[in-house]
């Protein structure tokens, strides 16, 4: 069995890179207009208009309101438009209304995390209050832009969840929402650890210091407050959903914001006498299941045939900015269906990205495939 893997798993590199030899100039000449594409973005990210509508229709600021969206699969959005005060002591935040009248007493649960399909994660998700009480506790900090509430208490640790449950249905919360808007934002569950590992790309969504709900003991007021995170599926941003029409593309050109310091990483031209296409191979030796397990001899494979391989075996530690370089500056990425090929996400427009998926995971190939060419456009 041992001696057949190793034999399918050369197969495969050999059609690959057979591909990829015929098809790399073309690759060269797409990357400069995908490198124009993506510079566009990032102008097109500073320069939204508001002409369209939020995701949840704002009422007139004279009148505050506490209003739910319930009507969706994966995630419930809930929003506070008026003055609101967090009590992190007891997980609520109070519509503060100065109106004369009294209005009467609203109470909203919700737990803000998109995926509300699955009961047992979801149970895990601390539960927040929203309430128009009279009465509200005392402001100690006083916050002149809106906040954004959500939890990361799902599947924590996990580099795709990450992404799928976190990081992509914020971009999309955010450019809905919060479009050319500060906004501060107030995160359940937020880690220490999680934080010092993503604060690259917390930061470039928001300049303002974090809120961690569960370490702070301070009440903080708002002018308005989002509860919940918007969500278009598995590693899916859908442009009619957009106000803005905003693409994988335009989320692409953020990380390379948050990571790359703006600079241009062009692929190496097909007859360039020095250097060699770079090919990523990421490892899971030690895996159970799902591992190449004649990983050194498809490694020398490779540079036979003109590539420098670098082998890279991500952890938890592992610098997402340094990641972010080495990937962002690698012509292809191979390797075994697993968690660590989310970092193809870092990978240029053009890049070559090959996913090897065991027998009867066939659906998983079907899906990612599907996945990549609806980002790609």
């Amino acid at each position: 069995m041992k001696k057949q893997n190793s034999v399918t798993a050369c197969l495969v590199f050999f059609v690959f890179f057979f591909m990829f030899q015929c098809n790399l100039s073309i690759i060269s000449k797409l990357n400069l207009s995908y490198s124009t594409r993506i510079h566009q973005d990032k102008k097109d990210l500073e320069q939204k208009s508001t002409s369209k509508v939020d995701q949840l229709p704002r009422p007139p600021s004279q009148s505050p309101q506490i209003s739910c969206d319930r009507s969706h699969h994966d995630y419930d959005l809930c929003a506070i438009t008026g003055p609101t005060v967090l009590d992190s002591t007891t997980s609520t935040l109070f519509l503060v209304d100065s109106s004369t009248s009294t209005p009467p007493s609203i109470v909203e649960k919700i737990r803000p995390y998109p995926r509300k399909w699955e009961k047992f994660t979801m149970n895990r998700i601390k539960e927040l209050t929203i309430t128009s009480s009279p009465e509200s506790p005392k402001c100690e900090v006083q916050h002149h832009v809106p906040a954004l509430v959500f939890s990361v208490g799902g599947y924590t640790g996990n580099f795709w969840h990450e992404f799928n449950d976190g990081f992509i249905p914020l971009f999309i919360t955010v450019n809905s929402i919060f479009p050319d808007q500060d906004f501060v934002l107030v995160i359940s569950k937020a880690r220490d650890w999680w934080v010092n590992k993503y604060a690259d790309l917390l930061q470039t969504f928001s300049k303002y210091p974090i809120v961690k709900l569960d370490d702070d003991n301070t009440t903080h007021c708002f002018p308005s407050a989002t509860l919940g995170l918007i969500s278009h599926g598995f590693m899916t941003i859908d442009p009619a959903l957009m106000p803005n029409s905003e693409t994988f593309t335009h989320f692409r050109a953020f990380l390379d914001k948050a990571y790359g310091n703006g600079r241009i990483h062009p692929i190496l031209k097909r007859n360039s006498p020095v250097a060699r296409p770079r090919l990523v191979l990421p490892s899971r030796k030690g895996s159970l299941g799902r591992a190449i397990l004649n990983q050194d001899e498809v490694k020398r494979v490779a540079e036979d045939v003109g590539f420098d391989v670098i082998v890279f075996s991500p952890t938890a530690k592992t610098s997402l900015r340094e990641a972010y370089a080495l990937i962002n500056s690698s012509h292809a990425m191979v390797g075994v269906h697993g968690a660590a090929l989310t970092h193809s996400l870092f990978l240029r427009p053009g890049s070559v990205f090959v996913q090897v998926v065991p027998l009867g995971l066939e659906w998983e190939m079907y899906k990612k495939a599907k996945q990549f060419m609806d980002r790609e456009g």
